[in-house]
C-alpha cells in the first residue's frame, strides 16, 4: 500500500513537472507584408494570421515555440505589368496570397521570463481555394514558401506579445523567366497560453 502510494505521489510530481516545461496557446495578429519582384508595387500591405502554439521549455534560457498560423499577405500588382497577369489574378490589381505557415523558432529568455529573443525558420504551404487539403498538401513543396525569423516576445503571465520580421528565402513564382518573387514583412501577435 505504502509503494502504490508513493508511486501515485511521484507520477502527480512528474506530471506537474512536465506541465510547467509544456504550454499551448492560440495567437492572432496583424502582417504587415510586400511580395518583392519586379511586378509588384514595392509598398507594404495589411493582412492577418492566426493559429496556436506550444511552448516546450529547454533549460533556463531557451524555450522551443513550434506554431501553426493561417497567414494572409497582401500586395498588389505594379500596372505596368497588370495586363500581363490579368488571367493569373482574375484582373483583381490587389492580390490576397493564404499560407498555412509553420514556424519553428527559438526563444532565448534575455530579462528573466519577460523578454526573449526569437529567430527560426518558418514553412508556409500556398492555400489554393479551388483545391481540397490533399491537393494543397501535395503542392507544398512546389507553392512553398521557406523564411526566416526574428523578432523579440513579451510575457506577461499568460498573454503573449510578439513582433517579427519574416524574410523569404525562396522563389514563390511559378512562371518561367518572370524574376523571382519572395515574401517579406512584419508580424505584431497577440496570444495567450492556456
Amino acid at each position: 500500500m505504502k509503494t502504490k502510494l508513493l508511486t501515485l505521489a511521484a507520477l502527480v510530481l512528474l506530471s506537474q513537472a512536465a506541465m510547467s516545461q509544456f504550454h499551448l496557446g492560440v495567437k492572432a495578429g496583424a502582417n504587415v507584408t510586400k511580395v518583392e519582384g519586379k511586378s509588384f508595387k514595392d509598398e507594404f500591405r495589411y493582412g492577418y494570421h492566426l493559429g496556436g502554439f506550444a511552448e516546450i521549455r529547454l533549460g533556463n534560457k531557451f524555450v522551443l515555440q513550434p506554431e501553426v498560423l493561417f497567414n494572409q499577405y497582401a500586395t498588389k500588382v505594379d500596372s505596368n505589368y497588370s495586363h500581363i497577369y490579368q488571367d493569373i489574378f482574375n484582373g483583381n490589381a490587389n492580390v490576397r496570397l493564404n499560407y498555412l505557415s509553420i514556424p519553428i523558432v527559438l526563444n532565448y529568455k534575455l530579462i528573466g521570463n519577460f523578454l526573449s529573443l526569437q529567430a527560426g525558420p518558418q514553412f508556409g504551404v500556398l492555400i489554393d481555394k479551388n483545391k481540397n487539403i490533399f491537393q494543397n498538401g501535395g503542392n507544398a513543396f512546389k507553392n512553398g514558401d521557406f523564411s526566416m525569423l526574428g523578432g523579440v516576445l513579451m510575457r506577461m503571465g499568460p498573454v503573449r506579445v510578439s513582433g517579427r520580421y519574416a524574410i523569404g528565402l525562396n522563389n514563390i513564382s511559378d512562371l518561367p523567366d518572370d524574376g523571382k518573387w519572395k515574401n517579406q514583412g512584419f508580424q505584431v501577435s497577440v496570444g495567450l497560453a492556456l
